[in-house]
């Protein structure tokens, strides 16, 4: 059954009928999902129910592991992003993605931003790439905290920093979707703060699609949530509707904590 946005709004993503096997074991069954574009979803529900293992679906980090296999057709702008004919590394452009735990180059905090913009030639010159840094570093909350030290190494920035330092790396490309995997699980509660403010004004201007362990973080940021359960999607709709009136009693269970 295909899940869908309660309200009409514009589509950004489409999974039909997806499965992903590891080996033989099979990871995700006939998961079929319309996402929404610009606004954040949330995939929540127990470790190994499947949601990491979706979410790298959409930007084909799956293909990296030899035992993987990916069926089911995901649509984005008119192409089914599985096909032999799309190239991943653009499709990587496209979306992005930002990981549980902060992995900055060991490069400079410019040189970190700049990476993505110059491997796709999409700066005409130093200028341009320089504005587009700052611009990034700006969208991401930590232009004001860098702006005196770009030629200062990242890997001297704090956790909560480098977080961040990931995500202005991530949409220096200007990708369409952004992925996060956990972006908070190795964050402090002040760090992890300062990343969902920056969620929330970052959806203004991406599809946000984020896996989260936290429900109290899926309530706070995101305005889908997907709940996940042994490689299926058993519910999708408005996060307050969910965590408040859950309509699969697998769903009501996981968020009352009589599973996890």
């Amino acid at each position: 059954m295909r899940m869908k946005p309660t309200e009409t709004s514009a589509i950004k993503i489409s999974a039909n009928d997806v499965n992903v096997y590891y080996g033989e074991k099979q990871a995700l069954n006939n998961v079929s999902i319309d996402l929404q574009e610009r606004s954040v979803t949330a995939f929540i529900g127990p470790s190994g129910c499947g949601k990491s293992t979706f979410l790298r679906c959409f930007n084909r980090m799956n293909d990296v592991i030899a035992s993987c296999r990916v069926e089911g057709a995901i649509m984005m702008g008119g192409f089914d992003i599985n096909s032999a004919l799309i190239d991943p590394v653009l499709l990587r452009a496209r979306v992005g993605m930002v990981f549980q735990k902060p992995n900055p180059f060991p490069k400079t905090i410019f040189e970190n931003v700049a990476y993505g913009p110059r491997i796709h030639g999409l700066a005409e010159s130093r200028g341009a790439l320089q504005d587009m840094v700052e611009d990034s570093l700006k969208k991401a909350g930590l232009w004001d905290e860098v702006a005196d030290r770009l030629g200062d190494q990242a890997m001297g920035l704090s956790g909560g920093q480098q977080q961040r330092l990931c995500i202005a790396r991530a949409i220096a490309v200007g990708p369409e979707v952004l992925l996060m995997d956990e972006p908070c699980s190795a964050l402090d509660p002040i760090a992890t703060s300062l990343i969902e403010e920056l969620i929330d004004e970052l959806q203004k201007r991406f599809t946000i699609l984020i896996v989260t362990h936290s429900m109290q973080q899926a309530a706070r940021v995101s305005q889908k949530t997907a709940y996940f359960h042994h490689g299926n999607l058993v519910e999708y709709g408005d996060t307050k509707e969910v965590f408040t009136r859950p309509k699969n009693e697998k769903t009501e269970a996981y968020i009352s904590g009589k599973i996890g």
